[in-house]
């Protein structure tokens, strides 16, 4: 489960491809402007950045390059009507590392964007392992000492985070930005109501708890 912002004009474009990359689990946020993708790309990690070339107020090709420039470091998927040698060769030097040529098939769209995700510093697809927590992120599985832990779509989302950064303390906010989707209503209360049900599916009676409280900072699942 990955966080992607799809910066596309044609609203209804956008909404499609919403649609059909969430079938895959991850949460999609939507930019019709360069102004309004930037804004986003301000307040929120995103891993995978899918940008159209044609925008009402700059061209994804400028969007791209500015993205760079600032340290912008996640996956750019570059979407455009312009097939032609040239036109790839500005993307890929603005900064793209990929780039799909409309119309383009669904299937092929998302076999591009799972590569680019597998890609190190990326979402990674493969088996989450920390301590005897397993989570199998092409499945939806999780299991601890082999016996199987039922969770929630959010729950699962918070875990699948957490366990990619095992030791790692993050603040109430900086958790919101990952794993809930911009412009969503999320207070500290709801993230510290999902802490506490994850708690109650992972931890063994008499132990300590995985997921440890940094008072006055956040929240970490400790990998030992």
């Amino acid at each position: 489960m990955a966080k992607i912002l799809v910066v596309e004009d044609d609203v209804d474009l956008a909404i499609s491809l919403k649609d059909l990359i969430s079938l895959e689990h991850h949460l999609v946020d939507l930019a019709h402007t360069g102004k309004e993708a930037l804004e986003n790309l301000g307040y929120s990690a995103y891993e995978l950045l899918i940008l159209d070339w044609n925008l009402p107020d700059m061209t994804g090709l400028e969007l791209c390059k500015r993205f760079r420039a600032s340290g912008g470091a996640c996956a750019v998927l570059m979407l455009t009507g312009r097939n032609e040698t040239m036109n790839k060769i500005q993307g890929l030097d603005a900064g793209a590392d990929d780039y799909l040529t409309k119309p383009f098939n669904p299937d092929e769209l998302m076999s591009r964007i799972r590569a680019l995700l597998r890609r190190p510093g990326a979402f990674r697809g493969s088996e989450l392992k920390v301590g005897g927590l397993v989570l199998e992120p092409n499945t939806f599985r999780v299991t601890r000492d082999g016996e199987e832990i039922r969770l929630l779509p959010k729950e699962f989302a918070l875990l699948q985070f957490l366990m990619r950064h095992p030791d790692e303390v993050f603040s109430t906010e900086a958790l919101i930005e990952r794993v809930w989707e911009s412009g969503t209503e999320v207070s500290p209360e709801v993230v510290r109501s999902y802490i506490n049900r994850l708690r109650n599916k992972i931890d063994r009676q008499g132990e300590t708890s995985m997921l440890r409280t940094v008072h006055g900072i956040g929240y970490k699942l400790e990998a030992s």
